[in-house]
């Protein structure tokens, strides 16, 4: 009887998580078709003035409509350049609809208010025409103006420097360097190159520790694999070892088989777990926030640190920035975050500014010292117009 409740219980969760996933994923193609629609729409408008492409225009919007979704879901099934292209295409894309849709939505308040004050040329009218004209064509460079200036500066990450002080004693160590980086998304997107960079970068600051607070792996860890990135990581060189912690992406993919991957190649993944490194300063690494969604309950920090020693330092990896309250009740001396990409397109660093305390950079609270990367990848568009990419250099001196 009480085997029949659990396995009930279980299937009921399996289904509810099942319908949960249904809806959202219904949802978010909702959007996905709403924004399209409504740039092929007025495209098909302005196009009014160059008729000739209006079915090359259509075959276009449609190729962009699938292309990502069918890119991610191809991928998975069957790698290959096809996939691949598809993937880029539909990524690029995203910083498109971002971009079109505002600066169409731009145009459109205009229009509303020419019907109130009539201060553009008269419908009908060679001036309108040519208005019309090169309204789409001034939108349409703009927009690929901005996206490939988004896409170069994604490219080309900057080092952040940040010297702190922790109120600690340790026996052996006056100083520590911490070079760090978060959101890497290894995957279709961030390739060999990119990977390769990130290693060489990291190894010219010449760290005493490596440390990578989340999404290393973007969802899906079959990409890495076939394009052996982890060959990669494996050369990446710290005397006191490379650590991480787990991110929403990796529990997005399947932490386990991510998690597995990445310490198969060099990384010791942290999950909800401590070291003590040399016997001089404890390393803690959460379990993403998100793997409440696999029906597990990650530990409390209180949990995580009411066995260790506080007159040493503790240093944490969390990859979601929230409650720093509670981290500075539990007196830990560092924590290092990602997870926000502080909105990685504008203007949505403006949205993340207000969901997190911190949404990039430095903050000091009581004794505790928080930084949150910028992160060193991109999510979707392969494209960064709000901030730079970044690496961590953290020059830490104690008491």
């Amino acid at each position: 009887m009480y085997i029949y409740t659990f396995e009930t219980h279980e299937i009921n969760i399996y289904t509810m998580k099942s319908y949960g996933f249904v809806i959202f994923l219904s949802i978010i193609l909702s959007i996905h078709f709403a924004v399209n629609y409504y740039i092929y729409h007025r495209g098909i408008q302005w196009l009014e003035t160059i008729p000739a492409l209006k079915n090359t225009f259509r075959w276009i919007m449609l190729l962009l409509l699938i292309a990502y979704p069918a890119g991610r879901f191809l991928e998975r099934i069957w790698y290959s350049p096809i996939s691949n292209s598809l993937h880029w295409i539909g990524a690029f894309w995203f910083a498109g609809m971002l971009y079109f849709t505002l600066f169409i939505f731009a145009v459109d308040i205009i229009r509303l208010l020419n019907t109130l004050i009539h201060f553009l040329p008269k419908q009908g009218t060679i001036n309108y025409t040519n208005l019309k004209y090169y309204t789409g064509i001034i939108l349409t460079a703009t927009c690929i103006l901005i996206i490939f200036i988004g896409f170069m500066n994604a490219w080309h990450p900057k080092i952040n420097q940040y010297n702190i002080k922790i109120e600690k004693h340790i026996e052996g160590r006056k100083q520590l360097k911490i070079v760090a980086a978060s959101d890497i998304h290894l995957g279709t997107i961030i390739g060999p190159r990119k990977t390769n960079k990130l290693v060489q970068t990291i190894n010219s600051l010449e760290p005493d520790i490596i440390l990578f607070a989340g999404d290393v792996v973007d969802e899906d860890v079959g990409p890495v694999i076939r394009q052996n990135l982890g060959e990669s990581l494996r050369q990446l060189k710290a005397p006191l070892g490379v650590y991480a912690c787990t991110g929403n992406h990796e529990y997005i993919g399947g932490a386990d088989r991510s998690v597995q991957y990445l310490e198969e190649h060099g990384l010791t993944i942290l999950r909800d777990s401590s070291i003590l490194i040399e016997d001089q300063f404890y390393l803690i690494g959460r379990e993403d926030k998100d793997k409440s969604r696999s029906g597990a309950i990650r530990k409390s920090i209180t949990d995580l640190v009411n066995h260790l020693n506080k007159s040493k330092p503790l240093i944490m990896l969390d990859h979601q920035p929230f409650n720093l309250d509670l981290v500075e009740k539990e007196a830990v001396d560092l924590q290092i975050s990602g997870h926000t990409h502080h909105g990685q397109l504008w203007p949505f660093g403006y949205i993340t500014k207000r969901m997190f305390e911190v949404s990039r950079g430095y903050k000091l609270k009581g004794n505790s010292h928080f930084i949150v990367s910028t992160g060193f990848g991109t999510w979707g568009p392969p494209v960064r117009t709000g901030n730079r990419p970044e690496i961590l250099e953290i020059n830490v001196s104690f008491r």
